[in-house]
């Protein structure tokens, strides 16, 4: 799996070989095709196990405390974690040049949408609002993870990863921690 990923990320799917990434693995490409029908079915493996890791992380970073501020340095923390890891698998998620493929659309579809749900359900139990409202909020702050993390990539510049994520944070926390919480009487 990860010489595949490796050629996938490096080539794209279109242009990566099943030699390439039999290759790359030490084995023959026979061996590769006793696991995966074809270099798709390979692909899609790959992006459910990449999809599962960054849904982990998500998850993880909202049970491990009660405390919202916290929650939301974790989510953010999550997002950056993933994008900046060793292999760059975060491009099979984001950036393939797969995602008009229906099966692809549908993994990447699930990733973001299983995130928010367990953003928005954090949100809905602490505020008290509908869960079309909660799911509107953890829509907001999943795709403002996202974006700031593959931003922050792309330049590299001065900020350490440890300072963008305090700086996207505490902006999504001063937005959402003037939000009213269930016990407010609210509830809106």
């Amino acid at each position: 799996m990860r010489a595949a990923q490796d050629v996938f990320v490096a080539q794209g799917f279109h242009a990566a070989a099943m030699d390439d990434i039999a290759d790359r693995a030490g084995v023959s490409k026979p061996v590769l095709y006793q696991h995966f029908p074809g270099k798709r079915e390979l692909y899609l493996a790959l992006l459910e196990q990449q999809v599962d890791v960054l849904t982990d992380r998500v998850r993880e970073a909202l049970a491990t405390t009660e405390d919202n501020r916290m929650r939301v340095d974790g989510v953010v923390g999550a997002y950056f974690g993933f994008i900046d890891t060793e292999g760059e698998a975060f491009r099979l998620v984001f950036e393939s040049d797969l995602r008009n493929d229906p099966d692809v659309r549908r993994v990447v579809d699930r990733s973001a949408q299983l995130c928010i749900d367990a953003v928005a359900e954090v949100i809905a139990d602490d505020t008290g609002v509908d869960r079309e409202r909660a799911l509107l909020l953890a829509s907001g702050l999943i795709g403002s993870a996202e974006s700031s993390a593959r931003w922050w990539l792309a330049g590299k510049g001065s900020l350490s990863r440890e300072e963008s994520v305090s700086l996207i944070s505490r902006l999504m926390w001063r937005g959402i921690s003037g939000f009213p919480r269930r016990d407010d009487g609210d509830g809106q």
